[in-house]
């Protein structure tokens, strides 16, 4: 993967928060991912409207899309791991739309989301799980293993919480074809949801054979900067994802976001992300394409430039 370019690559926004915005109600269990059934064609256009604002990386619909959800709503394991490949297909087709109409080459990162996402309880932005490593193991390796041969170009192995699921997620990659990177949700600027070192997690990615990079995500971008130095002291040859949120809190009792946003002044905090030492930069929950179009403005896309070398 790419880690010394002049800029940084450019990634995604929010997907959930682009299908709103289009007037999608994903009020339900599975979230986005929910429209892989009822509507695909509008998690194509919420990847065109990124593309569009200047996204190199799509982040494909499958961040609560797993055999546990799909279950719950009658999808045999066979359908469900149907529809979770179908995620990538949408956001390769999404991208070779957008090249074809002249823009930019995009590249695809199939999005493996936290075990707390299936529960729909908002324990994802707590690694408060209660359940034994286990568990989480048998969680992770049905999607894992069609998302590695889906035909995406990484795994954006995401909001993880919990130093548990860290250790389980690590064990797992390595097993892995697609490269990853592996980003934390983390309550301040030192350690991951449930309280375990921030360092301590991205450690155990330090020389992992197929995880080129390790960041942060779904976390109040004041966080950001003192994150970025114990990422890198951690785990120094690994590239710095960081695609915080808005700012807000999430209440899975009220169901809504509440808090103070951040969005304004995005790219200039892109800036000094980027001088601290990140290289991977985008934005997750109330972060829209507005936002991604604020970030390729002040970093032009230069011809040739690659998200992904191969």
């Amino acid at each position: 993967m790419e880690t010394n370019r002049p800029q940084p690559v450019i990634l995604d926004g929010g997907l959930a928060t682009q299908l709103e915005a289009q007037g999608h109600d994903i009020d339900n269990p599975l979230w986005s991912a929910a429209l892989l059934v009822s509507n695909p064609g509008a998690i194509v256009d919420a990847h065109l409207a990124y593309l569009s604002a200047g996204a190199e990386i799509v982040t494909s619909a499958s961040y609560q899309a797993s055999r546990a959800g799909l279950n719950q709503l009658g999808f045999a394991a066979a359908e469900a791991d149907r529809l979770i490949a179908s995620s990538v297909r949408l956001a390769r087709d999404a991208a070779d739309r957008h090249r074809a109409d002249g823009g930019h080459a995009g590249r695809v990162a199939a999005s493996v989301g936290p075990y707390g996402a299936v529960l729909h309880d908002g324990s994802e932005y707590t690694g408060d799980y209660g359940v034994p490593a286990g568990i989480l193991h048998r969680f992770h390796v049905p999607r894992l293993e069609v998302l590695d041969g889906a035909g995406a170009d990484l795994l954006a192995v995401e909001t993880i919480p919990s130093a548990l699921e860290a250790s389980v997620l690590a064990e797992l990659l390595a097993q892995c074809r697609t490269p990853a990177w592996v980003s934390f949700c983390c309550r301040d600027g030192a350690s991951l949801s449930d309280g375990s070192p921030v360092a301590d997690a991205a450690a155990r990615f330090a020389q992992h054979p197929t995880v080129f990079g390790v960041g942060v995500n779904c976390t109040a971008p004041q966080h950001v900067l003192p994150l970025i130095e114990k990422l890198r002291h951690a785990a120094p040859d690994k590239a710095v994802v960081v695609y915080p949120n808005s700012g807000e809190t999430w209440s899975a009792d009220g169901n809504r976001w509440s808090g103070e946003t951040q969005r304004s002044g995005f790219a200039d905090a892109a800036a000094s992300w980027f001088d601290a030492g990140a290289t991977h930069i985008g934005g997750c929950c109330r972060v829209g394409p507005a936002n991604i179009a604020e970030l390729r403005a002040r970093w032009p896309l230069s011809a040739g430039a690659s998200a992904v070398q191969s």
